[in-house]
């Protein structure tokens, strides 16, 4: 169904390496006829299959499901491109799409560098700063994982629980790979990457007040672009980019070289409603759409 480049780099909530992960932790996924994972949990009761970041052919869905045995389930789908086939089998959309950062690491990454980005890794690299990789350490109070969870009680956001991230490292030995800044013997800035297939996915990043000033993560940053290039990598996930919520975070990214593209947003359907729904879903279509086409840029 899809080439080979594409099944071989799956994103990371459709990969064998996270799969892994989630066996780890004795949750098991089940996967379609196609490969695809779907996590299945109840809540209030109501089974719930989630198919996060999937390649997604609508056609075809109704059958995966129902040999996947979750016809009776709540099917709730973040697809990894623009999907508007859904909407002809009656799901509804309920969150309009997000934009991921996509780095293409087959071509010549300095000349892809926004040029403020490139002066802000000349600055890092006259810094002195000592730099280090190495596989992530399997240990919960790692400085890393205690930053990343202070960081998000402090700024409100959600990511992985430091359980499931210990977990792919030791599923997966070797694929997350950390970057640590020094400074004078002490560590001022950290980069988590996760190795999936042939593409790879920026996990956690974070930096001293410190490494801040010696523009620390972007010199982790290029230093990962680099390794992962040697590595035979051909694509770098850097998550989302949301120009008003984060518009600091999104100029690091994209001024990789990055582009943004759109997700095709968040869908809900109940297979035996069929596609009854269908017309609630137009009534968002408008909606949906224009989050398919406006995409992030940065504001250098």
């Amino acid at each position: 169904m899809f080439d080979t480049i594409a099944l071989a780099s799956p994103p990371l909530q459709q990969s064998a390496e996270f799969a892994a992960a989630l066996a780890f932790c004795g949750q098991q996924a089940a996967q379609l006829d196609d490969g695809t994972l779907a996590l299945t949990r109840r809540i209030c009761g109501i089974p719930i299959a989630l198919l996060s970041r999937a390649r997604l052919d609508p056609p075809l869905l109704p059958g995966l499901i129902a040999r996947a045995g979750l016809r009776r389930h709540l099917i709730l789908m973040n697809p990894e491109t623009p999907c508007p086939g859904l909407e002809r089998l009656g799901a509804v959309p309920l969150i309009t799409p997000a934009h991921v950062a996509e780095l293409d690491l087959t071509g010549n990454l300095m000349a892809g560098l926004h040029q403020k980005w490139r002066n802000r890794l000349r600055h890092a690299r006259s810094q002195g700063l000592h730099m280090t990789q190495a596989p992530l350490p399997l240990a919960p109070a790692h400085w890393l994982l205690t930053a990343e969870s202070a960081q998000q009680r402090a700024r409100g956001y959600r990511n992985w629980p430091t359980a499931l991230t210990l977990a792919y490292a030791r599923a997966n030995p070797g694929a997350a790979q950390l970057f640590t800044a020094h400074q004078s013997g002490i560590p001022v800035a950290g980069l988590l990457i996760l190795r999936h297939g042939m593409a790879a996915s920026y996990h956690i990043g974070h930096s001293t007040p410190a490494g801040r000033a010696a523009s620390a993560q972007t010199l982790l940053m290029w230093q990962a672009m680099t390794w992962l290039t040697t590595q035979g990598a051909t694509r770098l996930d850097l998550g989302p980019v949301e120009t008003e919520q984060t518009p600091g975070l999104t100029r690091f990214k994209l001024g990789t070289g990055a582009r943004a593209r759109p997700l095709g947003g968040t869908w809900a359907w109940w297979p035996p409603l069929g596609k009854t729904l269908r017309p609630l879903a137009r009534l968002d279509r408008a909606r949906m759409y224009q989050s398919w086409t406006e995409a992030p840029a940065p504001d250098y």
